[in-house]
């Protein structure tokens, strides 16, 4: 089947366009400020430990650190030649590329900085974000797809795979749509897992680690059938690829934190 062909310019406003991509993002960012609030109600922090006046400075720095973070990791990771050569274009961020890690990096950074300043609570507001940064996530693969970018890799037997999809600019052949694997798994089935247990007696920052082993094996997972960028290709072999090396890194990182926090608390 064809992938759906939808103009990616929203709305036009004379010379103002504003993208779905960029609507992605306010979306996802509206979501996570409602649940997190929510979630700071329900353990009695709301206006205690955290201000409202703070929170919203904290926010506004994450997502600083979020389209930072992703864009310069992406420049770096996936595009530095390309991006050495056309350095203005660093800033077009409505035309897609961004790095999932280094919007995870950046935030953190954001986060650490702006707590620490402020005096407030680093690890309990981490575990309240990672709980539905999946939310963001979703969002953000919706907007990949509606790109028409991030494609998978082409179906040798689309009558194996009946949803296979025909993407404009990616040739006549039928491919995973993996923009949609990845928004399931990473978005909305890592979102369900962290919302449903969020009550839990879990050590604090706990639900950080979990989210980063969930999301990398979800990452991984799904890297098996996502066309690599055309300008990186496999790193190695025909299955390796940088995705699966950052997310690699990711999970070691996730595993690492639950044995530090399973062994504290002995």
């Amino acid at each position: 089947m064809m992938a759906p062909h939808i103009d990616p310019v929203a709305l036009q406003l004379g010379p103002l366009a504003i993208h779905w991509y960029g609507l992605m993002y306010v979306f996802g960012f509206s979501a996570v400020w409602l649940l997190v609030r929510k979630q700071l109600r329900e353990c009695g922090a709301w206006e205690v430990s955290v201000k409202p006046e703070a929170y919203e400075g904290l926010f506004t720095a994450l997502i600083l650190g979020v389209v930072l973070g992703g864009r310069l990791a992406y420049v770096l990771f996936y595009n530095f030649d390309y991006y050495i050569s056309h350095p203005i274009e660093i800033l077009y961020i409505w035309q897609g590329g961004m790095s999932f890690h280094g919007g995870l990096v950046g935030p953190i950074v954001a986060g650490w900085w702006y707590c620490r300043k402020h005096h407030m609570p680093f690890m309990l507001l981490m575990d309240k974000f990672f709980v539905v940064a999946p939310i963001g996530l979703a969002f953000g693969r919706m907007g990949n797809f509606i790109n028409g970018e991030l494609w998978g890799r082409v179906v040798t037997n689309p009558a194996d795979v009946p949803w296979a999809m025909i993407f404009p600019g990616a040739g006549p052949d039928p491919r995973h749509p993996s923009q949609l694997y990845e928004l399931t798994l990473e978005g909305i089935v890592l979102f369900l897992l962290l919302w449903f247990t969020r009550k839990l007696d879990w050590p604090l920052g706990m639900r950080v680690a979990v989210f980063l082993v969930g999301y990398a094996l979800a990452r991984i997972f799904c890297e098996n059938f996502r066309q690599p960028d055309i300008q990186l290709g496999f790193l190695y072999g025909d299955w390796l690829t940088m995705g699966m090396v950052l997310s690699s890194a990711m999970l070691f990182a996730g595993l690492s934190w639950i044995a530090y926090l399973l062994y504290k608390g002995k």
